[in-house]
């Protein structure tokens, strides 16, 4: 998901897909853990998305406009 799509989202959808995402980057550490390949990917691609909508969260919170 880019940045865009991300700022565009409101708050609950935003934090409905937090959730979704923490849910699977912990099921895919368990599937990196059974030797999974295709799972190492899948759980950066994951963490980084996670890690910007928590950034735009944040933003919300303090009110800084971009």
């Amino acid at each position: 998901m880019k940045i865009k799509e991300i700022r565009e989202m409101n708050s609950e959808a935003l934090k409905a897909r937090e959730n979704e995402l923490t849910e699977q980057i912990f099921r895919g550490r368990f599937k990196k853990s059974l030797g999974e390949v295709d799972a190492i990917k899948m759980v950066r691609v994951q963490k980084k998305e996670l890690a910007q909508m928590k950034t735009i969260a944040r933003e919300r919170e303090l009110k800084i406009q971009r």
